[in-house]
């Protein structure tokens, strides 16, 4: 009988939350880092819907809730390198929950929808004055017009 031992990175890769069906558009999702390289991968890679799963922190699982979240914008994680003056960070989403309203940031994953990604971008720049502030009053800082450079350069690469 053959004893398997996991490489330090291949445990890294395995998710233990499990495949899922998007609760909006329905399609299967893989939840396998490897494809997505996110390691708590809970939204869907084509409509960019969540579920509201996670209550204190990501991956916890700890939420009653349960339901839908939908995006509403997106935000960049700001970081400044060390060896450079320019501020740079990771495109993330911005979901709310439709039943209970809450607010979360989750980080994009590599196989998510660009096209989507631009329409949620499109779509909050529009937001109503109440959406804005709810997600303002938790300190998010939500890409504005003046960042549409910048979240092609994230997306597509330097143009």
């Amino acid at each position: 009988m053959k004893t398997h031992i996991l490489r330090s990175h291949e445990r890294q890769l395995h998710s233990s939350f499990g495949d899922f069906v998007c609760m909006n558009c329905r399609n299967f999702i893989s939840a396998e880092a490897v494809l997505s390289g996110v390691h708590h991968r809970n939204h869907c890679p084509y409509c960019l819907t969540s579920r509201h799963l996670d209550l204190y922190k990501a991956g916890d699982r700890l939420s009653a809730c349960k339901a839908s979240m939908r995006p509403v914008a997106l935000t960049i994680k700001r970081t400044i390198k060390k060896y450079s003056s320019e501020r740079m960070g990771e495109i993330m989403l911005v979901h709310q929950c439709i039943e209970c309203g809450k607010i979360s940031v989750n980080r994009i994953a590599t196989d998510d929808s660009s096209k989507m990604l631009l329409t949620v971008y499109e779509a909050s720049l529009n937001l109503d004055s109440m959406e804005n502030s709810m997600i303002v009053q938790k300190g998010i800082a939500l890409l504005v017009a003046d960042d549409r450079h910048q979240l092609n350069v994230q997306l597509f690469g330097r143009c």
